[in-house]
C-alpha cells in the first residue's frame, strides 16, 4: 500500500478538466458538505493566483500544489505534486494532513467521474479523536481484500455493507457501498490521521460517506447510524 498521489480515471482528459474547472462539479467530489465548502473551493481552485496550464493539461491551485493530466491506457492519469512547504510556515505541521487530503480527494474525483458523473452527492462527515484508536480497525475495515476485489461485511455500526474495495493506502481505505445510492453505489472513506503536537496529540480519524439520490428517510438512517456509532465509541 502506498500514498502515491495519482489515480487513473476511466475518462478522457477533457472530462477530467471540466470536473476541475466548474465550481458546481468540484463540489461533487472535493471534500464534503459543509457551510464553507463553496468558499474553500473558490479559494483553492478559483483564486486569482491559480494557473491553468497550456492545453488544459495542468492546474496549479492556490498554495502551489499542481494537478497534471496524462492520457494513459484506460483513461487519464491525474497526478498531484505537492509544492515545497516552508518548514517555518504556520502550515508546516499540517503538511501530511494536506497530502492525505489530496489522496482522499483524488479518489473521490475518480469515483464521481466513473460512477456518478451527473449525480448529486450528499455526504455525511465525522471527525473522531485518536484516543480510541484507529477508526479503520474499530470499524472492522482493517482486513479488506486488495483494491478492486469485492467485499461484504458488517461494520461495528451494525450496518451490513458490500461492494468493491476502491483503494487502500497506509492511512486510508475506501470502499463502494451498494446501499449508499439509489442506482449504482456510493463511497465510504475512512482515514486515520497522524498526531500533531499541541493540536491533535493522539491523532484522530475521519469518515466520509458519499451517497447519491437516496430518499430522505434512507439518508437519515445512514447519518443516524454513523452518529450513533460516534456517540457510543467516542462520546458526544
Amino acid at each position: 500500500m502506498t500514498n502515491n498521489l495519482s489515480v487513473v480515471v476511466n475518462a478522457d482528459a477533457q472530462q477530467v478538466w471540466t470536473m476541475l474547472r466548474e465550481p458546481s462539479l468540484v463540489a461533487q467530489w472535493h471534500g464534503w458538505e459543509a457551510d464553507d465548502l463553496g468558499d474553500e473551493i473558490k479559494q483553492i481552485y478559483f483564486d486569482p493566483n491559480v494557473v491553468e496550464g497550456p492545453e488544459h493539461t495542468s492546474l496549479t491551485v492556490h498554495g502551489g500544489d499542481e494537478f497534471e493530466l496524462h492520457p494513459v491506457s484506460g483513461g487519464t492519469e491525474v497526478k498531484v505534486t505537492r509544492a515545497a512547504l516552508d518548514h517555518n510556515s504556520e502550515w508546516a505541521e499540517w503538511d501530511e494532513d494536506i497530502t492525505q487530503g489530496w489522496l482522499t480527494f483524488l479518489h473521490q474525483l475518480r469515483f464521481a467521474l466513473e460512477r456518478h458523473p451527473h449525480g448529486h452527492r450528499r455526504t455525511h462527515f465525522l471527525s473522531v479523536p485518536g484516543s480510541g484508536g484507529s477508526a479503520i480497525e474499530k470499524l472492522g475495515l482493517g482486513d479488506l481484500p486488495p483494491a478492486g476485489d469485492e467485499y461484504s461485511l458488517t461494520l461495528t455500526t451494525g450496518e451490513a455493507i458490500s461492494g468493491k474495495v476502491w483503494f487502500k493506502s497506509r492511512h486510508q481505505v475506501g470502499v463502494t457501498v451498494h446501499g449508499y445510492a439509489e442506482h449504482g453505489d456510493g463511497l465510504l472513506i475512512v482515514a486515520d490521521q497522524l498526531p500533531i503536537p499541541e493540536k491533535r496529540p493522539d491523532g484522530g480519524s475521519m469518515v466520509i460517506a458519499s451517497t447519491y439520490d437516496l430518499g430522505a428517510h434512507t439518508l437519515a438512517d445512514v447519518r443516524s447510524s454513523w452518529d450513533n456509532w460516534k456517540a457510543e465509541n467516542y462520546g458526544s
